[in-house]
């Protein structure tokens, strides 16, 4: 399965230990990874001015993360109507990569899950998606 990972979604699993990190763990090792260029840009904005952590750790973070799957920036969002342009973007560039999956806990962009062209969920439907899939199962 190719699982994107919003920005919120990622910076909990980089912030604090619990399901998100969980969630990140576990497809790092059995899943494929897919980051976006828009959300690298945001994820390091946010440990820098929300985490304050220092250069060389968020360095460190997306240099991890680039070893996935990177998609730029896709040339249109897809007019789904979410309230934040830049919720827009990351739901075009999870299309753009082919993604499976978004996960993400922005409640703005569950709401419009039903109109996208990919599944998008919270971290906890990505846990339940994962506990009833078996190894061989498609999403």
């Amino acid at each position: 399965m190719r699982v994107f990972f919003d920005t919120n979604v990622l910076v909990s699993a980089f912030a604090t230990r619990g399901l998100c990190a969980d969630l990140f763990a576990h497809i790092l090792i059995e899943h494929e990874l897919v980051v976006g260029e828009v959300v690298l840009s945001e994820l390091r904005k946010n440990l820098r001015q929300k985490l304050g952590l220092p250069k060389s750790t968020i360095d460190e973070i997306e240099a991890l993360l680039r070893e996935s799957t990177v998609v730029r920036r896709p040339p249109k969002h897809l007019g789904l109507g979410i309230g934040d342009p830049d919720d827009e973007w990351v739901v075009a560039s999870a299309v753009e990569g082919g993604a499976d999956v978004l996960v993400t806990g922005d409640q703005a962009v569950l709401d419009i899950a039903r109109r996208a062209p990919l599944r998008i969920v919270s971290p906890r439907g990505l846990w339940e998606l994962l506990r009833s899939s078996g190894p061989d199962d498609e999403p």
